[in-house]
This record gives structure tokens, C-alpha cells and sequence, in this order.
């Protein structure tokens, strides 16, 4: 039975929150259908994991898609609901959380969206990364989503007029005190350490303010225990020894991990603009010829690294596609598509491996060409890296996602080398 639902706006976060639960041993699911019937889950599935694919869409569908989904899980009976935020608050957080709100009926709703671990502070109300305002980090830089604010009251107005208080003293805010106020409030809380969160977290458990939160996978880590969804734990995984890397992000964290992994021996294949952003290039006989190209390249290496990002050597992919009057939006959705589409050519022709794929955009592309509705994940390999299983065809395949701003330079290869049996220490499996 479902007794919890979080509500991702993209795939790669709903991975690494589910995680947190799968690692306790609770029965967990990872879907992309916003019209889920929450009645047909099975028994065993506890909590369950939605992405609802709001990250690049306005602020008023976002809400109308968040709002319904909330209202349809708590009309099915889900005791708890949790509103999974990018950890660098990319995406309509405003429309988002205030959607929840809505949706549940709540007169509060608890936002904690700090990830001490991986470096996401919240202090006064201001967001951080490795110390930095979120606006002035490499998340303000993103070509396709810049965070244009730092402050996170202000980042709410944006897209809400729902008040919005900064909680700086680590004293949870309770549906009782806002009962004479008579209006729903977004409650945002400080915290700079893990020691923060858990406090925090059982903060919110002693008040019993559990039923609605919001925040990052670094809330998320502190539920298993206080809602009691822990259970047995995972088996130590098995690999295939061969490991495609594909990568649609176009984070500076993500290009130095492949640059690092490139130097030390991975096959990198790139692409043209035109092999980006052409959706029948592959179609053609100059395509097919240069498919099977890259999928000999492919068969031929055990560390493989399929990559859509430009060299200085390249025409740039952007002009081009201003060239081809595609704007922004349809310039992402077809890199990832395309990516995903020679993913599934390499898995489906060639020997089996296990896969790695960088960035939320790209896993869903490949998601959409496999055609696969449901992963189910297993453990973290390191900080913000999930692996997960799907199927094809009754065949269970080995996944790593990573959202494009996680990770050390060399995590590439050290997941390899976990991947081969050179390595045994140091990973989270």
C-alpha cells in the first residue's frame, strides 16, 4: 500500500529521492505517468515516486499538473506527500509549492531545501551552493535554466502570492498557529549541516507536520525512519562489465568528469549539430552509415562515452539551430531524443552493458525510445548517483543516473572501476 508519494520535476530527481527509500529496504517505484491510477499500485509498493516533468514547462501548467496529482493522492488515501525540488532550485518552485499547498488543503507547508552534503545551504532565507548564491554559481549560468535569484522568498512571489516566512531558529511552524491567521504560509527553513536536517526533521515529526513537506533528497534521506517505511536491504549488485556513458547536460561539473575519464582511456563519441538536431539525419543513408560507425565503436570498447556536448573545434549547436528556427525548448527536447535513440540502437545490437546516463532531459529521451514507463531503484553509488533497473522485453537492464551539477571530477572513473571489479571500496553499494 502507498503511504507515501513524492512528486519529482524531473527523472534523475525522482531517482535520487526514491533511493533514499529504497536503500531502507522500503518497496519503491519510479513512474512518469501523471494520470497514475494510485488505486492499481501493488500491495508491496510503499512509496511511490512521480515524475511529473515540470522543470522546463510555464508556471501556470506546472501548478495545474502539481495540483492535481496532489489532490488525486490525497482523495486515494496517501498519508504523506512530499514535493522533491531541484537541489540548486531550478524549475517553478513558486507554481510548484504552491501547488502542493493547495492540492493537500494544508494551512502550511514546510519547504527545506538544503542538501548539506552535497553543498546546498540555506541561510536567512538565501540559497547556496559550495558557499556561493545559487544565482552566482554555475547554476546561474545554465543556458537552458539559469536560477536567476538567490533569495528564495523572493524566488516564491515570482510565481505565488502565497506569504512565505524564513524559519532561522530551527522552531517548526504547526497548522495550529496558522489556524487563526486564517491563510496558507510556505515555511522556509535555514539549515547548513546534516546535523540541521535531522534536526529539523524530527522537529517536524514531534509536531506531527510530516504529512506535507517539500525540499531536495537531502530532506528526504531523514523519512524512512520517522515514517517508518524502512525495511530489508538491498542485495550488493551485479554488472556487466562494459559501461556506456551518455551525456545530454551541458553542466561545467558533468564536461570536466568526462574530460577526466576521456584522458584516462574512455572512447568518446561525439556529435555534429546536425546529428544533434536533425530528427531524420539517422534515417538517411549518410545517418545509418555513421550509425553503424559509432555502434562498431561502441562494440569495440568496455568504456564508451556517448557525448553531445560542442568542442572549440565544432560549429556551434546553438547558431545552428538558430539557423534551423528552433528555439531553446525544442533545441533540448531533440539532443535528448536523439540521444536516446542511439542508446537504445547500441543496447538493443550490440553486447549487453550497464548504462550511465547524465541529466534528467536525457534520461527521459531514452525512457521515451526504449519505451520503458518504470524503473525501479536499488542504492546509491556515490552522493546524487542512483542505479536503478528497467526492462525491455522481460530483459532487466543495469541504469546510473546523476543529475549534470553532482559529483567529483574523477566519479566517472571511479564508477568504472567499481563497474569492472577494480575497485571495492569507497562507493555507497
Amino acid at each position: 500500500m502507498v503511504r507515501l508519494l513524492i512528486i519529482a520535476d524531473d527523472f534523475t530527481g525522482a531517482l535520487d529521492t526514491g533511493v533514499k527509500f529504497a536503500e531502507s529496504g522500503a518497496e519503491v517505484r519510479v513512474i512518469r505517468d501523471e494520470h497514475y491510477d494510485f488505486t492499481c499500485t501493488s500491495e508491496q509498493v510503499s512509496v511511490l515516486v512521480m515524475d511529473a516533468e515540470t522543470r522546463h514547462i510555464s508556471s501556470q501548467d506546472a501548478y495545474r499538473k502539481v495540483y492535481h496529482i496532489t489532490k488525486n493522492a490525497r482523495e486515494a488515501g496517501i498519508p504523506y506527500i512530499y514535493k522533491k525540488t531541484d537541489s540548486a532550485l531550478r524549475g517553478n518552485i513558486g507554481s510548484e509549492l504552491t501547488a502542493v499547498l493547495d492540492g493537500s488543503g494544508c494551512q502550511v507547508l514546510h519547504f527545506l531545501p538544503a542538501f548539506p552534503k552535497m553543498g546546498r545551504t540555506t541561510q536567512n532565507g538565501i540559497h547556496y551552493i559550495d558557499g556561493i548564491p545559487v544565482q552566482e554559481s554555475v547554476f546561474g549560468k545554465d543556458p537552458f535554466e539559469p536560477v536567476t535569484c538567490s533569495e528564495i522568498p523572493k524566488m516564491i512571489a515570482a510565481q505565488s502570492k502565497v506569504s512565505v516566512r524564513v524559519v532561522s531558529d530551527g522552531i517548526v511552524m504547526t497548522g495550529g498557529e496558522m489556524a487563526g491567521v486564517g491563510k496558507p504560509e510556505i515555511a522556509v527553513y535555514d539549515a547548513k549541516t546534516d546535523d540541521d536536517m535531522a534536526a529539523l526533521a524530527h522537529a517536524l515529526s514531534d509536531a506531527g507536520q510530516l504529512g506535507v513537506l517539500a525540499g531536495c533528497a537531502g530532506m528526504a534521506e531523514t523519512l524512512p525512519a520517522l515514517l517508518k517505511l524502512a525495511g530489508g536491504r538491498h542485495k550488493q549488485p551485479e554488472f556487466i562489465p562494459k559501461l556506456l556513458v551518455a551525456c545530454g547536460s551541458v553542466n561545467p561539473i558533468t564536461c570536466a568528469q568526462l574530460d577526466y575519464a576521456e584522458k584516462r582511456g574512455f572512447v568518446r563519441l561525439r556529435l555534429t549539430p546536425r546529428q544533434k538536431l536533425d530528427p531524420e539525419y539517422f534515417q538517411t543513408e549518410i545517418g545509418r552509415t555513421k550509425a553503424r560507425e559509432l555502434l562498431e565503436c561502441y562494440r569495440n570498447s568496455a568504456l564508451c562515452i556517448l557525448d553531445s556536448n560542442d568542442t572549440a573545434e565544432e560549429p556551434d549547436t546553438r547558431r545552428y539551430a538558430q539557423e534551423l528556427g528552433l528555439d531553446r525548448d525544442t533545441l533540448r527536447v531533440q539532443i535528448a531524443d536523439t540521444l536516446g535513440y542511439l542508446v537504445r540502437c547500441f543496447i538493443e545490437n550490440a553486447s549487453d552493458c550497464t548504462l550511465l546516463i547524465t541529466g534528467g532531459d536525457t534520461l527521459l529521451g531514452f525512457m521515451k525510445q526504449a519505451q520503458v514507463e518504470e524503473m525501479i531503484p536499488i542504492c546509491e553509488m556515490a552522493p546524487g548517483t542512483v542505479l536503478s533497473q528497467f526492462e525491455i522485453k522481460g530483459k532487466v537492464y543495469k541504469l546510473i543516473s546523476k543529475s549534470g551539477g553532482f559529483g567529483k571530477e574523477n566519479l566517472i572513473v571511479e564508477l568504472a572501476e567499481q563497474i569492472l571489479g577494480e575497485k571495492k571500496e569507497g562507493m555507497l553499494c
